[in-house]
């Protein structure tokens, strides 16, 4: 049976009534029967997280966990998140779940990606001596993204600039897309100066930096929920908790430097609980991004980054719905009335 959605269309501010037919949706009536279940409040393209690594149990980061992966993404979705991006998996999507009924859409660019010349690894780090070819091979096979490590210790040397420009080139001319992780402004500057498509945290990021993503479509993912879970417990008193701290000012402030200058900002955590973007849309308004970009960097902005739609005619039937406005009142997006996923009632 089709359903019935009545409500306030985010982002255009109209009032209309709208159904779904299987999978899709439309503003024209159907002729059998609807189950209406939302009369009044707003409808919003159901939420985005393009920045999260479920799979990991908390007592071992560095084997991934099909179990585990299911109940995390489960929990994205009772939140209202309904597509996710993960740049960056320890293992593959299980079979059958990316499709499943009730999943959020899933992107995925395959591991995390680390030139052997780098100062330092993690365990989850896919360390490789020729960058240009996994980063292909990881794109083909992986939702046309790959995820390569920028740097690792913000104090070290970062990929050089020749290495990234050429993954990056290769990855391009694969059609594919680049996102990269950067946490030192060397690390950034060089990605963005290399023509990545995402940057990934961004910390200390060159104020040069803001004008070249503008100019060549580099959106910032700032991920500032992780950043702002970890601020606490990095010491002010040493030589690099002053540098970290310093950074992560910088990458704050880089935020609504870059909107601005016209660089599409994104919402992702990066961080537990899984299903906490309201979170990442809270930290992004208080670092000046305004309200109803910050809410459209979770959802409709969000969407068509990842080639998604909206709540257009013939639109991916996947809805929330808030009793209030949350350009006006962002901490609604916690507490989502109905959740419309694939067409289906899942809250």
């Amino acid at each position: 049976m089709p359903l019935h959605l009545r409500g306030t269309v985010l982002p255009d501010g109209s009032v209309r009534d709208l159904w779904t037919l299987g999978d899709r949706i439309t503003f024209d009536r159907p002729s059998q029967p609807a189950d209406t279940v939302a009369d009044g409040g707003f409808l919003l393209p159901g939420l985005v997280d393009v920045h999260t690594h479920p799979g990991s149990r908390s007592d071992d980061e560095t084997t991934f966990d099909p179990e585990v992966f299911a109940a995390q993404v489960a929990r994205h979705r009772d939140a209202g998140t309904t597509a996710l991006r993960f740049p960056g998996l320890l293992g593959e999507i299980p079979a059958g779940l990316r499709e499943a009924p009730d999943a959020p859409r899933m992107v995925t660019a395959g591991h995390w990606l680390a030139w052997a010349g780098l100062s330092r690894s993690a365990p989850f780090h896919t360390v490789t001596d020729d960058l240009v070819a996994a980063a292909v091979a990881e794109a083909a096979a992986h939702d046309g993204w790959c995820k390569l490590m920028g740097d690792w210790d913000f104090e070290a040397d970062p990929v050089p600039y020749e290495v990234l420009r050429a993954v990056t080139d290769a990855v391009h001319a694969a059609g594919g897309r680049v996102a990269a992780h950067c946490q030192s402004a060397a690390g950034v500057l060089n990605a963005v100066r290399a023509g990545v498509d995402s940057v990934e945290h961004g910390m200390a990021m060159p104020e040069e930096c803001v004008e070249l993503m503008a100019g060549q479509g580099t959106v910032y993912v700032p991920t500032l929920t992780a950043f702002a879970r970890s601020a606490p417990h990095r010491p002010r008193d040493t030589a690099r908790g002053r540098l970290w701290h310093a950074g992560h000012a910088t990458m704050i402030r880089r935020v609504r430097e870059a909107h601005d200058a016209g660089v599409t900002v994104l919402a992702g955590t990066d961080s537990a609980p899984f299903g906490n973007v309201a979170a990442e849309v809270e930290h992004l308004i208080a670092a000046g991004l305004p309200a109803e970009c910050a809410v459209g960097a979770a959802s409709w902005t969000a969407r068509a980054f990842l080639g998604l739609t909206g709540l257009t005619e013939g639109a991916l039937a996947d809805i929330t719905v808030y009793d209030t406005d949350p350009r006006r009142e962002p901490g609604v997006l916690r507490h989502p009335r109905r959740i419309v996923l694939r067409g289906l009632v899942v809250r």
